[in-house]
């Protein structure tokens, strides 16, 4: 087992608080993204997706004239577009957020 000299014990105690400083960070953060909701759109806006800081999908809107029912791949498509983009800037968000608190030191897990 190492020991540590008086100075170690300092430098330990330290990293100590900082870490504990960066968790309480990334919990307000965390609690912040629940509250935060995000938009994105396809298609020029025929179809609207809004996640939440879960990343679940909250609501979807779709403008009547997309709707043709011998085009529902097209459709499906927009859906699919709209949701994934959405999705993507919220994690993009998250990610954003980690790397302000963590100074862009790349920790496993948190990413």
């Amino acid at each position: 087992m190492a020991k540590f000299s008086g100075g170690g014990n300092m430098q330990m105690s330290q990293m100590l608080k900082q870490a504990k400083k960066m968790q309480e960070q990334m919990a307000q953060m965390q609690a912040e993204l629940q509250e935060r909701t995000l938009e994105a759109s396809a298609g020029g806006g025929a179809v609207t997706a809004v996640v939440s800081g879960k990343q679940e999908l909250i609501s979807l809107t779709i403008q009547p004239e997309v709707v043709d029912p011998d085009d529902i791949e097209m459709l499906q498509d927009l859906i699919v577009a709209a949701v994934n983009e959405a999705l993507r800037q919220m994690q993009e968000q998250v990610a954003d957020g980690m790397a302000k608190i963590t100074g862009g030191i790349n920790i496993p897990g948190l990413s």
